[in-house]
């Protein structure tokens, strides 16, 4: 006898068959529960073997109908054995069936809890026994579903968690990698900086080296213009050498036929000695009317200049020293006569170089120091005659027209004369020539010839004169040999010898005006004492005159020179603030000291 389960669910549904074959037996079970628990383990990751799980036919929820055919029911004892033995092998096989989708219905548990009445009284005790066996095979059935849906969610929210750690990973690797190139970005751009920074070092060092090339090519072309110079210089200086050397032996050979003609002189003295008195008193006549006519004119003489007396008052070694002064210069331009007739050269654009400088002279340590300069290197130069160009010197610095400022003047003639000592001399004898009263020397004329331009040079040269006298630099090699202790001597043998008259007053007023501070300086309470002879005898010969409406102006400027103590203040332009700066520079190039220092000796010896 043969047992069929059949579902207690209508066996078609709108003519479709439920199940095509209906009538199932235990292996035709056992083989769909495989084919179910192959197909959940296709869908599992884990697959497992169906424990404690039953089957769900239909959606009715009915259990399975079991029927028997005539045929089981003849099997004996053996076959119930053997069918339990089966019955135990499908119960087996069936835990290892695993279904996510079964349902198990509540409503099989009512079919069967009716059934085995039905059962038990058809089939009997075997029957009832399988029903029992089925059942609570079903009821493990339905635990293992829910144990394995419980497996499936669990699995499930694994995934979800595996997931998250994925994505989160996924992220953090993708903030890793966006950091690591952010570093190596960074990076680059360090060795970008770095390579760029190398080259512009590179670069640096190249512009430097280069300048070092360019720097030592200057200097090296600089070393060889200085050696270029200085073989120039040495040439000139060679060749102003021969030139003063020839102008030496010229000299000396004009000063022999000098003495020669001198004593030719003395031997036709001996033979006409009334002669030559009568002719030198004439000769004397002459130059009196002479310098009469220089002193009112500067120089040129003028068709109306009489001379209105043969009386000259001055001390006599003051005249002295005019007439060697007029004779060294005399001796000069005919030597200058001599070297002009003689050469090719034309000495007349020096010459007015050298009156240009000085008339661009002024008051400013730049400027002083810029032409003194400029007259230096034009003494050197070798193309002219240093005989000439001190000529020129002394006679454009005296009666140029537009006088410069007469204490930078002044500092030019000292530093000059320091490095040429012989041009002093004639620079005095120009003096004497262009105003007797630098002498000083006054000779008694009329006043007819004076004007106002008369009196404007004289009062230009005594300014000059004056501030020459007071010039003193000191903290050099620069010494003026016709200092302070020549003007002292200028104003006593004045104010012995020369009588009071405007032009008198005239040059006196000038020469205190750029002296007088320099002056009490230097001799303190004896020039005051000075100042009170001045004062009381000169101001009151003066007053007395009869006609003193033209006196008026320099009385009162004389007047106020004393009342007010003007020496005591500085006049304005002689202090340069530069003047040790001044002595500095020119030290070096003042190479004749013993010599100044021997020619002022002998000066002082002529003086004396």
């Amino acid at each position: 006898m043969g047992i069929v389960l059949e579902p207690p669910c209508p066996k078609s549904v709108d003519g479709i068959s439920i199940d095509p074959e209906p009538n199932w037996n235990f292996d035709s079970l056992v083989a769909e529960i495989e084919s179910v628990e192959k197909k959940l383990n296709g869908f599992s990751m884990f697959p497992q073997p169906i424990t404690n799980t039953t089957l769900r036919i239909g959606r009715s929820g009915g259990g399975f109908v079991m029927r028997v055919s005539d045929e089981e029911m003849e099997s004996d004892d053996v076959e119930e054995e053997e069918e339990e033995e089966d019955h135990s092998q499908i119960c087996t096989a069936g835990k290892r069936f695993a279904c996510d989708e079964l349902y198990l219905s509540d409503e099989s548990d009512d079919e069967f809890d009716h059934e085995p009445e039905y059962m038990m009284n058809k089939m009997g005790l075997a029957e009832s026994a399988l029903y029992e066996v089925i059942n609570d095979h079903q009821t493990e059935i339905k635990d293992d579903i829910r144990n394995q849906v419980s497996v499936v969610e669990t699995e499930i929210m694994n995934e979800i968690e595996t997931s998250r750690s994925a994505i989160a990973r996924v992220e953090k690797y993708s903030e890793t990698r966006k950091e690591v190139e952010r570093k190596l970005d960074l990076q680059y751009q360090r060795k970008v900086a770095e390579a760029l920074d190398t080259h512009l070092t590179a670069v640096q060092r190249e512009h430097k080296i280069k300048s070092q090339i360019e720097e030592r090519k200057i200097r090296s072309e600089e070393a060889q213009e200085e050696a270029r110079r200085k073989e120039r210089a040495h040439q000139e200086e060679k060749i102003s050498q021969e030139k003063a050397h020839a102008e030496a032996e010229m000299l000396a050979k004009i000063r022999a036929e000098e003495e020669k003609k001198e004593v030719e002189r003395k031997a036709a003295k001996e033979v006409a000695e009334k002669e030559v008195a009568d002719r030198k008193a004439a000769e004397q006549k002459l130059a009196e009317q002479k310098a009469v006519i220089e002193s009112v004119t500067g120089g040129s003489a003028t068709s109306n200049a009489q001379a209105g007396g043969k009386s000259i008052r001055a001390a006599e070694n003051a005249l002295t020293l005019e007439n060697h002064r007029l004779k060294k210069l005399e001796e000069l331009e005919t030597m200058n006569q001599s070297l002009k007739s003689r050469s090719n050269e034309n000495f007349s654009s020096f010459e007015k170089h050298i009156g240009r400088v000085i008339r661009q002279i002024s008051g400013t340590k730049d400027s002083v120091s810029g032409k003194i300069n400029e007259i230096v290197k034009i003494f050197k130069d070798p193309r002219c005659p240093v005989s000439i160009s001190i000529a020129a010197f002394a006679k454009k610095m005296v009666t140029t027209k537009e006088k410069p400022n007469p204490f930078a003047s002044s500092y030019v003639i000292v530093y000059i004369t320091s490095q040429f000592p012989q041009a002093m001399d004639i620079l005095l004898a120009e003096f004497h020539k262009a105003c007797i009263y630098t002498v000083p020397k006054h000779i008694i004329n009329s006043q007819s010839a004076w004007d106002s331009d008369a009196y404007e040079r004289l009062d230009s040269i005594m300014r000059l004169y004056g501030a020459l006298v007071q010039t003193d630099i000191r903290g050099g090699n620069a010494t003026n040999v016709h200092g302070i202790e020549h003007g002292w001597a200028w104003l006593a043998r004045f104010l012995n010898k020369i009588p009071a008259n405007r032009a008198t007053a005239t040059a006196l007023n000038s020469f205190l005006q750029t002296a007088g501070f320099g002056l009490h300086q230097r001799y303190k309470s004896q020039f005051v004492k000075v100042v009170n002879v001045v004062r009381e005898h000169f101001l009151q010969k003066l007053k007395a005159k009869k006609d003193t409406s033209d006196l008026l102006l320099i009385i009162a400027e004389i007047t106020a020179y004393l009342d007010d103590r003007m020496y005591l203040k500085e006049p304005e332009g002689r202090s340069m603030k530069t003047t040790s700066t001044l002595s500095s520079e020119y030290t070096a190039e003042i190479n004749q000291q013993n010599d100044n220092q021997n020619y002022k000796n002998n000066y002082y010896r002529g003086y004396y």
